[in-house]
């Protein structure tokens, strides 16, 4: 079993930064790829970036690729996105998910909550 619990998020302006941090409870996050995905309103939730289990394998979505970095600690049961330039298009629910490493939701088996991220123009 694994727990998840986003924070981070917030309200900023075009070209900001945020840094959104998952944290994890359960032995099984030390052996799960872990992803963030978001949900912008009256959209369908959508892949943002994977990293694996060793933090060796790194995949994001296009749009994301030049802006945002992925990484997890083991040792301390967290992962976090950094995201830098951020840009309106990038509002949206932002949620850690645990589970095989994919662009697919139904890859992953446990989510958290999710974070708020609104991009003010």
């Amino acid at each position: 079993q694994v727990q998840l619990v986003e924070s981070g998020g917030g309200l900023v302006q075009t070209g900001d930064s945020l840094t959104l941090s998952c944290v994890a409870s359960g032995v099984a996050f030390t052996s799960s790829d872990v992803a963030w995905f978001r949900q912008a309103p009256g959209k369908t939730r959508e892949f943002v970036a994977a990293i694996s289990v060793d933090g060796a394998a790194v995949y994001y979505e296009p749009s994301v690729k030049q802006r945002f970095t992925i990484s997890r600690d083991n040792a301390k049961m967290t992962a976090s996105l950094q995201m830098n330039n951020l840009k309106p298009e990038d509002t949206a629910l932002y949620f850690c998910a645990a589970g095989d490493f994919s662009t697919a939701i139904d890859a992953y088996k446990y989510w958290g909550q999710g974070t708020q991220v609104t991009v003010s123009s």
